[in-house]
């Protein structure tokens, strides 16, 4: 069997709970409605699961109504589409600031009453320019890009820890769990290290050694192994931490970087492209 798109998930409220899709129309900022919106605090600060780990138990959901946030114990919160309420604001993603639309004082009490500190949600502003490591772009271009000589230079997207897309393996996950198994503790579904996009029929951990992914017209330039923090060890149902993944990982998976599961990619894709769950892909080896 050749490779294929297993599942596509996105996260609208960045270190909220995802979505899991069928298909999605893509652009350079990520599949549709992927991390428009963020948690920050009254500085201005993202804020996330490494801290707060209840943020795994909102659920959003997208209609073209606008956004909505459910979570134990809460009312459900109605965020509207269209232009927000509040103000225009500056915001700060890791290193990055990027210019972002407040969602008004309704969600902010919705979210600091759940979370039980004062925070606010911002949704990324249409005209945001927050660049993906251009760094990674141009060192891949150097070495692979006749592989997608269109690949745009510099690559805008949201909310994302830092590019637009990640990308994970199935076979990976799975013998992660059976490392798992064997040191005693129980299996992890794959919402531990929140992909985008899951590939089937590839070997355990052959993303590493890829340069790209193409599924017709669109092509992923894989520029960076993705470094792992705490969330994997947070569980997505009930946002309880442990350590296991963390400890198993660290023992087999430590690479000069950081401790890797998965790999982020930027895009060249025509207006227009749509992915979906079960589409054949090409592989383009590194080497």
């Amino acid at each position: 069997m050749g490779a294929v798109i297993r599942s596509l998930h996105i996260y609208p409220v960045k270190s909220c709970a995802g979505i899991d899709l069928a298909q999605s129309a893509l652009d350079e900022r990520g599949l549709a409605g992927d991390r428009r919106w963020m948690v920050v605090d009254a500085s201005g600060t993202f804020l996330t699961q490494r801290a707060l780990a209840a943020m795994a138990l909102i659920r959003p959901a997208l209609s073209d109504d606008g956004l909505r946030l459910s979570a134990p114990g809460m009312p459900v919160l109605c965020v509207p589409a269209g232009p927000a309420p509040g103000p225009r604001r500056r915001v700060t993603v890791w290193r990055d600031e990027v210019d972002a639309e407040d969602e008004g004082d309704d969600a902010a009490t919705w979210l600091s009453d759940f979370l039980r500190r004062p925070c606010r949600l911002v949704r990324i502003a249409d005209d945001a320019r927050r660049l993906a490591g251009p760094g990674r772009g141009a060192a891949w271009k150097d070495r692979h890009g006749s592989m997608a000589p269109a690949l745009p230079g510099e690559h805008a997207f949201g909310f994302a820890d830092g590019y637009p897309f990640l990308i994970a393996v199935q076979a990976s996950l799975d013998d992660l769990n059976a490392r798992l198994a064997a040191a005693g503790a129980e299996p992890v579904p794959m919402n531990r290290f929140r992909p985008n996009i899951v590939l089937d029929g590839l070997q355990a951990y052959d993303e590493d050694h890829l340069a790209m992914v193409a599924c017709g017209e669109v092509r992923f330039a894989l520029v960076k192994p993705c470094t792992r923090c705490a969330i994997p060890d947070i569980d997505q149902a009930t946002a309880r931490q442990g350590g296991a993944v963390g400890k198993v990982l660290a023992a087999y998976r430590a690479q000069q970087e950081g401790v890797v599961f998965g790999q982020n990619a930027v895009v060249q894709a025509p207006a227009g492209a749509m992915l979906r769950a079960g589409d054949p892909v090409d592989v383009e080896w590194a080497f």
